[in-house]
């Protein structure tokens, strides 16, 4: 079943809507644990490594993979309507 253009609008709207929701939630979580856990955060993990650190690389890792699944998304969904566009 093919999608008219106006439901594979809906459909882009709510995918960028929740990318865009989940990066939002995981970045604000990080700045409020810096500013009202800091305790929390320099637990030390390992000898050199505390959780602020891996909560700072989860945050970079996860936006880099949001990104290479919009990038993904976007490339597979949406060439026709940049063909479009530049005709």
């Amino acid at each position: 079943m093919t999608k008219t253009k106006p439901e594979a609008r809906l459909v882009a709207a709510r995918w960028r809507v929740a990318i865009s929701l989940a990066m939002l939630v995981v970045y604000v979580t990080f700045i409020l644990l810096v500013g009202f856990e800091r305790p929390f955060l320099t637990q030390t993990v390992v000898p050199g490594l505390s959780l602020g650190i891996l909560c700072g690389v989860f945050v970079i890792v996860f936006s880099c993979i949001l990104t290479w699944l919009y990038v993904g998304w976007a490339n597979l969904h949406g060439g026709n309507d940049v063909a479009e566009h530049r005709e």
